[in-house]
């Protein structure tokens, strides 16, 4: 019998983030950090419009490229946020996540051997996209000591002539690093002389406690190159609503557009009722999770500097990226000891590129009451490891 699979998706490996939720999900007593889920429910308001929405029967396809309501929204939050001008008709296409918005904007900008820059560690479906748009990805390796930020020279020296678009992933998943205005104002100099497009995935931007999220779009010479991806189900808690939305030159908007039409049809028609309210009334809503997000990141970062486990400050997302290479076992290998030993779900940094290995994920899109009982556990578990180490250490 002749082989069914194609030989390009068979050599894609599965998300190392659903590992070990898939494992603890069976566990009984276990606690998840792993999954980057917030644990509040969509706000009250943004529910009872999509139920209004079902209950006068607006259950009909929309538009492909989204409710014009809803682009009209989406335009006038870029606008009061970021200062950015978009068209509603042209420049915008609500899509079903975020991630679908990565993956058609690849397909529609790339052709055969097209390089893609991917700074990692980074989220997990950029590089699979990017070989299923035919495209070669090219890691960019982040690095500690600059805070998982990426340079202008990291960029240069990434850079072929092959190289078209650069995947911009800031605020960061898994580190949850942030590009200040003048990091981004580096690159952006790079990018125009040497002619490149990005796709900047900014569904964490409005989870930033140093300062506010800059988007590289505001910069001179930036937007007309740059596809700005964003969504509903961080900043809203809205991850199973499945809504996103891409902003960009009409000419890259049409051609994704002609994508989502043959592959989607159209986003969830209740789930965009529901945005556009959101959009139009959310803003406190986003602001009060904003500050238990940061709450919470206070919290482990404390608790870190206690247990003596370094892991640089991150200033946006709802992640922290801890260091555990001292303990002389991979990361995968330490996530699954913790597993089995502590009952404790994390993701191992390797998830999210070779360069995460020595780290550990750790999300804290849970309730405080939650991570006090895992990061008492993790405590446990270092204090346990340094033992151990000093023990072999003497022998």
């Amino acid at each position: 019998m002749r082989n069914p699979l194609s030989d390009k998706i068979v050599t894609i490996k599965p998300s190392g983030i659903r590992k070990f939720f898939d494992i603890v999900s069976e566990m009984e007593d276990a606690i998840s950090l792993g999954v980057g889920e917030p644990d509040f429910d969509t706000p009250w308001h943004i529910r009872d419009e999509g139920i209004y929405s079902l209950e006068k029967g607006r259950t009909f396809y929309t538009s492909n490229a989204g409710l014009k309501e809803l682009k009209v929204e989406i335009c006038n939050y870029l606008r009061r946020r970021f200062g950015l001008e978009y068209d509603p008709t042209h420049e915008v296409l609500v899509t079903v996540g975020g991630s679908e918005a990565i993956d058609i904007a690849l397909r529609a900008m790339v052709n055969p051997g097209d390089e893609v820059l991917i700074p990692q560690p980074s989220y997990v479906s950029y590089e699979p996209c990017a070989v299923l748009a035919d495209a070669v990805p090219v890691i960019i390796n982040l690095k500690a000591e600059n805070e998982f930020r990426l340079t202008a020279q990291e960029l240069l020296d990434a850079i072929t002539d092959r190289t078209k678009i650069l995947v911009l992933p800031f605020p960061n998943n898994p580190t949850g690093a942030i590009m200040e205005r003048s990091d981004l104002e580096a690159i952006a100099k790079v990018i125009i002389e040497k002619d490149l497009f990005v796709i900047s995935d900014e569904i964490y931007g409005e989870l930033t406690y140093k300062e506010k999220h800059v988007s590289i779009a505001e910069l001179p010479g930036m937007k007309e190159r740059t596809i700005l991806i964003n969504g509903f189900s961080k900043a809203y808690a809205m991850t199973g609503w499945r809504l996103g939305y891409a902003c960009g030159p009409a000419p890259i908007i049409e051609q994704m557009l002609k994508i989502h039409q043959f592959a989607i049809m159209c986003a969830p028609t209740t789930s965009q009722y529901a945005a556009v309210e959101a959009m139009k009334n959310g803003d406190e809503d986003v602001a009060e999770m904003r500050e238990q997000y940061n709450q919470r990141r206070r919290y482990l970062m404390n608790a870190f500097k206690e247990m003596g486990l370094p892991c640089f400050e991150p200033y946006g997302a709802f992640y922290v990226f801890p260091c555990i290479a001292e303990f002389g076992m991979s990361s995968d290998e330490f996530a699954t000891r913790f597993l089995e030993e502590e009952k404790v779900a994390v993701v191992p940094g390797t998830a999210f590129g070779d360069c995460g290995e020595g780290f550990i994920r750790i999300s804290y899109a849970y309730s405080l009451e939650n991570l006090k009982v895992a990061i008492g556990r993790l405590a446990d578990f270092v204090g346990r490891l340094k033992k151990e180490k000093q023990e072999g250490q003497r022998c």
